[in-house]
């Protein structure tokens, strides 16, 4: 008997830590079935009888299936987010270890199953929903957008690459080195290990090459 179990059949209130348990299961469970038959052919009642919990209990959190679905879809998005002192402590002073680093976290997130869920779901639901595809960006992709953006800005600062827009080089290496593996990864083609190093390699060197300063520049440089 599963942890699940003993809880569903534990006689009289629920403690705090079941009822977020519980209502872990109902947002995952709502966010399978969403991916599996669709949002429009998905009901409150399928969710419910897949983790056995009424309707009445549903309704008791969720107004209606499409509060519901953003509900499950925002965990998923909360779950992809990557706490500022992980990326800090990336930044070790080597610029192309620092932005190797973050490509493969953010491909590796992709490759768990909720990341593979919450990517699935965004493409086949946001023309639906489009607020979703925005909620992404603003909690999960932009943060690191923005660290990479100010690990270059110090890049800038000290000499090691020339003056650029440090926002759209951030934007277009994070599309580069990521957007390319996450089409591939969630569409069955999971890269192996080594292939997956030599393109974030590679695609570090793009940048930064394309960045370094010319010699004017380096005698310019502080």
């Amino acid at each position: 008997m599963n942890a699940t179990s003993t809880m569903r059949r534990g006689a009289g209130r629920p403690t705090t830590e079941q009822a977020e348990a519980r209502h872990e299961e109902l947002l995952d469970a709502a966010l399978d079935l969403f991916l599996e038959h669709g949002f429009e052919l998905t009901t409150i009642e399928m969710i419910a009888a897949r983790i056995n919990m009424t309707k009445r209990t549903v309704y008791a959190r969720y107004a209606d299936k499409p509060s519901l679905f953003r509900g499950a879809v925002q965990r998923a998005i909360e779950r992809q987010i990557v706490p500022q002192d992980v990326l800090a402590g990336f930044d070790q002073g080597d610029l192309a270890a620092t932005l190797e680093s973050v490509a493969r976290l953010r491909i590796g997130q992709v490759m768990t199953p909720n990341g593979l869920r919450l990517q699935r779901i965004i493409n086949t639901e946001s023309y639906r929903f489009p607020e979703i595809f925005t909620a992404n960006f603003e909690q999960s992709a932009k943060p690191v957008l923005d660290f990479v953006a100010g690990v270059l800005d110090r890049a800038i600062a000290t000499g090691q690459i020339s003056p650029t827009d440090s926002g759209f080089a951030a934007s277009a290496f994070m599309s580069m080195v990521v957007g390319g593996q996450v089409r591939a990864i969630v569409s069955g083609r999971v890269p192996a290990r080594a292939e997956l190093d030599r393109r974030i390699n590679f695609t570090v060197r793009l940048l930064l090459d394309g960045l370094r300063p010319r010699g004017d520049e380096r005698k310019e440089a502080p």
